[in-house]
């Protein structure tokens, strides 16, 4: 049986597209501020985003905030 066989496909695609986005937006970050081992954490570890956003958010050395958030 398919993992996802009743998971709407759609849903793995606005999924994937949301783990990319954080994820990229998050080792652009850690790259930047020469953050290695948040870099290697982030890149190795698929959680979704939820870790990238953690990162952004709490750990980064210049901090994200909801503002700077802009999908258009």
């Amino acid at each position: 049986m398919n993992f996802a066989s009743g998971f709407p496909t759609i849903l793995l695609y606005i999924l994937f597209a949301w783990s990319i986005v954080w994820k990229g937006i998050a080792l652009w970050n850690a790259a930047r501020f020469s953050q290695r081992n948040w870099f290697i954490v982030i890149l190795v570890i698929n959680t979704v985003g939820i870790l990238d956003i953690i990162y952004l958010f709490f750990f980064a050395k210049k901090k994200f905030s909801i503002k700077q958030v802009k999908f258009w």
